[in-house]
């Protein structure tokens, strides 16, 4: 079997075993979505670059002791959040940096640009404004789609924390979203994998 076509848990063995391959094609098949969640977590592609680097150095020295009680993937975001808030706890001093004009794949028409790009700006906006254990869960569980016991054991945090820190998460973006509630020629635009609708329901909850 190549490596291609080796389950996650497969390649983790194999790099445990002494395949100088594997460990790579494991990179290359999560190195995106991982690369999402660093920059929906830190907001800066520097830190966030750096965040993941970092992470995949200790998922590589990690991988040994992985064992296969949680997917590859539950994993690799734990460890790639760990280093997230390593790093937002290391910057708590440093100014923001200030938020990319423009993003990748601007839709065809202009003024649908100029509205995807509006939103995805007020979204990060919000979403910055959040305090950093806040940001965290929710990122995992409204953006990503983790459950709330995914996301605990990935913060290493109770159940109960992850719910009450949600709830306030929410409530804050709420009030910061409210206004995008009654603009319908913005009711289904994704944002960076949210999209109008789920903040109607975060409003909701």
């Amino acid at each position: 079997m190549t490596a291609a076509a080796s389950s996650d848990a497969d390649l983790i063995a194999a790099h445990a075993a002494g395949d100088p391959h594997a460990f790579s094609e494991l990179v290359k098949r999560h190195r995106d979505r991982m690369w999402a969640v660093a920059l929906r977590t830190l907001r800066d592609p520097d830190e966030a670059a750096d965040a993941l680097q970092e992470a995949f150095i200790s998922a590589f020295r990690a991988a040994g002791s992985f064992r296969a009680e949680a997917q590859v993937t539950t994993w690799l975001h734990r460890i790639v959040v760990n280093a997230c808030l390593d790093r937002m706890r290391r910057r708590q001093s440093r100014p923001t940096v200030p938020l990319p004009e423009a993003g990748p794949g601007e839709p065809v028409s202009p003024r649908d640009a100029m509205s995807e790009r509006e939103t995805s700006l007020v979204v990060q906006e919000a979403l910055a404004q959040l305090s950093e254990d806040q940001r965290a869960p929710i990122v995992l569980v409204d953006v990503e789609g983790y459950s709330v016991a995914e996301t605990a054991r990935m913060l290493g945090i109770a159940e109960g924390t992850v719910k009450s820190r949600c709830a306030r998460g929410r409530a804050k973006l709420a009030k910061v979203l409210g206004h995008l509630r009654n603009q319908g020629a913005r009711a289904n635009v994704p944002v960076d994998g949210v999209d109008v609708q789920q903040q109607r329901q975060w409003e909701e909850r």
